[in-house]
């Protein structure tokens, strides 16, 4: 049932996509936005970032599940806004080390994903709302890659709740590729964010996935993120397994950056 009525919505807002690629980016005559990262919660932000800039979003991230403890990194996201709703995503393998086992299986680089992110809106009620779509491309080792070509989208929301809180979510599909075939999966996640001074947050999120094969993976986050420059944001958080199917916990680190690549005339 979930999976169904995330394909509706899902396919829903994506058809409204279209007619909004290829707007101009307002005059620079207002002050920079402060940077908005799609980490470290799972939600991504509901907003893109500026046209013209490049944003890079890295982090580090150890993983204990079954008695094995993974490390990863860097975690790099590179975002690229190419209009003022509009950017595109590049997400660069990954490598993942056992450290259970020095190496071995389950080390090595992991696939390569490529996607275009649109801001919508403004929506009725004051909500912000982005849609995803993104595939991801086999070049990683083989104990980590998953071999295929796995399509997914995502469609990310938030709205002020009153002075200093603010509430998110997101519904996403992803089709990962596991052993011969496609595991189709749908993901849900809620999340309350409390800003304690204007360059710092905390929040807490409720992740859920929930694949046609095998039992469902939800898990508590908690974290918080620093912006100690307009365009720099340190985050650090954590995470523990509710069902048997997720990890046991997982903590992780994260810096990211944006910077102007070229202005509009």
């Amino acid at each position: 049932m979930l999976m169904r009525i995330s394909t509706a919505l899902l396919v829903s807002v994506f058809a409204g996509m279209a007619p909004s690629h290829g707007q101009d980016q307002p005059g620079n005559n207002n002050p920079p936005a402060p940077i908005a990262t799609d980490r470290p919660t799972f939600t991504n932000s509901s907003i893109v970032v500026p046209s013209g800039s490049l944003q890079a979003e890295n982090g580090f991230l150890e993983t204990s599940n079954l008695g094995l403890s993974i490390f990863d990194g860097p975690e790099t996201l590179v975002r690229f806004g190419v209009a003022a709703k509009t950017e595109l995503r590049l997400t660069v393998p990954d490598y993942y080390h056992n450290l259970t086992t020095g190496g071995g299986p389950g080390s090595g680089f992991g696939d390569l994903a490529v996607g275009v992110k649109q801001q919508l809106g403004p929506m009725p009620g004051g909500f912000d709302v982005s849609g995803t779509i993104f595939v991801s491309f086999p070049i990683g080792a083989a104990t980590v890659s998953s071999g295929g070509y796995d399509p997914g989208c995502q469609v990310a929301w938030s709205h002020p709740l009153f002075t200093k809180w603010t509430a998110a979510g997101m519904l996403s599909l992803y089709a990962p590729t596991q052993g011969q075939s496609r595991n189709l999966t749908g993901e849900s996640t809620i999340l309350l964010d409390r800003q304690l001074t204007r360059p710092w947050d905390v929040f807490i999120e409720y992740v859920g996935d929930f694949p046609q094969r095998g039992g469902s993976r939800q898990l508590l986050h908690f974290g918080t993120s620093l912006k100690f420059a307009t365009h720099h944001q340190i985050d650090f958080h954590f995470g523990v397994g509710l069902t048997p199917a997720a990890a046991d916990h997982f903590i992780g680190v994260g810096y990211s950056f944006r910077f102007q690549a070229f202005h509009h005339k």
